[in-house]
């Protein structure tokens, strides 16, 4: 059995309910509610692999839109001791997740401004969301193989010209075809 992750319910809403093969886990947005429920999830049984979908922003032009696998995850938004952003003081900097054409920056904040985005981009983040480390962290604490698609809902720092809503329901489209391409479900 695997394990379908999603931080919202509206990004999962191109999802059927039941979907052969997935137990389904919404967790709340943000780092702290991601790593209590998957941790709660993998506790109470045994999964072959999750599969994390959702959205995130993109950080440069050169992104383009559609679904990527993340290649690896940092937090953008803690400082070690010695005043290094990036890196936390008892956490691993960044988690490598495998073939993945994308890094993620992950931090408990929305970022839409330009200081913010050329801040991120300097660390080596090409997306940016809220939980992707965390799920990778707690992934590798239960040693359960993890992937981590997202699609891109917008450039962190653009006008959007489309809502909130219509993001994440073309996002949730192109992340049902691309499980249904993969899983064949």
């Amino acid at each position: 059995m695997k394990l379908l992750v999603a931080a919202l319910e509206s990004e999962l809403i191109a999802f059927p309910e039941e979907l052969s093969g997935f137990r389904r886990l919404v967790t709340g947005p943000g780092k702290l509610k991601a790593t209590y429920a998957l941790t709660r999830a993998l506790d109470a049984d045994v999964y072959d692999e999750i599969l994390v979908v959702g959205t995130a922003g993109a950080l440069d032009e050169t992104v383009g839109s559609g679904v990527h696998e993340v290649h690896w995850a940092f937090q953008h938004d803690v400082i070690n001791e010695d005043g290094v952003r990036g890196e936390h003081v008892s956490m691993p900097q960044r988690i490598a997740l495998g073939d993945g054409d994308i890094s993620i920056a992950t931090g408990d904040s929305f970022i839409d401004d330009a200081d913010a985005v050329q801040l991120i981009r300097s660390l080596g983040g090409r997306l940016v969301d809220m939980e992707s480390y965390a799920y990778a962290w707690v992934a590798a604490q239960f040693d359960v193989p993890i992937r981590i698609w997202k699609a891109v809902s917008d450039h962190a720092q653009d006008g959007a010209n489309t809502t909130w809503e219509e993001a994440v329901t073309a996002c949730s489209h192109q992340l049902r075809d691309r499980v249904r391409a993969v899983y064949g479900v």
